[in-house]
């Protein structure tokens, strides 16, 4: 069987260490990304920037927050607000002058500045309580786009952003651009898997669960809750920022509303809190069931001989969408990312069903 835990013998720290023991799991892995970097050469570029680059941007947005939802246990509704203050400052320090990298580091440094900032609420409060406060970041990144024309140039101004440059080179076709977004996506992924592995990462999870029983432990909550919103935020200015540079090419300031922020959230809840793989799924799902649903409910309509009005058509994928997210939420509250591992654990012992991992 190709699912086995046969022939994996622990006998050093390094071999009890890996992340991927079962061998399937590592073919796995190289599978994924060959696909992901050959995709470009075989797949039509309507479905590439349709389907696949909002894809990993959105993946890389949600694993920014899964940092901060998912192993911290901290709510954030105003995410948006985060990668809007990356998207508008990576654009103005570049018109500036400023090489690509450091303005992608200047837009997750102001992204980090003001997340931590609002942040701040999460030493004394959570819950409800937290999920206000950072609501309120929201609300106000919303007032200062539309009304300080400095930042956005108005409410109906369209603010371009140039062509990044990569090492003295100008980045302007379409595979360079999805590329980068990829990398991106592919770097964190990195991170977020090492995470768990670290100290760090055990301490945030401890704070997740009981943050006073972790101060009990001589964890600090108050410093591993402020390094939560600060790294979160940071990464999430940076997706923003690449959000606007490789994708949109263009933003205004009716973009990066609460409506994206609840995207968001939603891409880490149904995708599974905590979860790099739940954040993928997440995102894939979100993006495109509506469209898929959409496909589907026209084609039973045309191959019944329904007649259907417009306006039922425009909301029953909607519909649809909503019941699919509810019944993710009751029949598996651990996502997406629970189902994929259901599927692996029965492989592993298949078909000695009642044998335990």
């Amino acid at each position: 069987m190709f699912y086995r835990r046969a022939g994996i013998q622990h006998t050093t720290y390094k071999a009890d260490l890996q992340i991927w023991p079962i061998r399937f799991d590592r073919l796995q892995i190289i599978a994924v990304l060959a696909l992901a970097l050959s995709i470009p050469f075989w797949l039509p570029r309507a479905y590439v920037f349709g389907y696949l680059m909002p894809w990993v941007i959105w993946s890389a947005a949600a694993l920014s927050l899964n940092l901060l939802v998912g192993w911290t246990g901290q709510i954030h509704m105003g995410f948006a607000a985060v990668m809007a203050i990356g998207a508008y400052s990576s654009i103005h320090l570049m018109r500036l002058g400023l090489p690509f990298e450091l303005c992608l580091l200047g837009a997750g440094l102001a992204s980090a500045v003001i997340g931590l900032i609002f942040g701040a609420a999460a030493l004394r409060v959570k819950g409800l309580y937290l999920a206000i406060s950072t609501l309120a970041l929201q609300f106000l990144i919303d007032w200062v786009l539309v009304h300080v024309s400095a930042i956005s140039g108005g409410t109906a101004a369209t603010l371009q952003a140039p062509y990044p440059r990569i090492l003295g080179m100008v980045v302007k076709s379409d595979w360079g651009l999805y590329y980068i977004a990829l990398a991106w996506t592919i770097l964190l992924v990195i991170l977020m898997i090492n995470l768990g592995r670290t100290d760090t990462g055990r301490a945030l999870v401890a704070v997740r669960e009981k943050d006073y029983a972790a101060e009990m432990l001589g964890i600090s909550s108050f410093y591993h809750k402020g390094l939560a919103f600060w790294t979160s935020s940071f990464l999430g200015g940076v997706t923003g920022a690449l959000l606007a540079f490789v994708y949109y090419r263009a933003i205004t300031s009716t973009m990066f509303t609460i409506d994206m922020s609840i995207q968001v959230l939603a891409m880490v809840i149904i995708g599974g809190l905590g979860s790099v793989l739940g954040s993928v799924l997440g995102a894939g799902l979100i993006l495109m069931a509506p469209g898929l649903l959409n496909n589907l409910v026209n084609w039973v309509a045309a191959a019944m001989g329904l007649s259907i009005s417009v306006l039922l058509l425009n909301y029953l994928p909607l519909v649809l969408y909503g019941a699919l997210i509810m019944g993710f939420l009751m029949f598996e509250p651990l996502g997406l990312a629970k189902v994929y591992d259901n599927l692996r654990n029965y492989l592993l012992v298949w078909p000695f069903g009642y044998t335990k991992r």
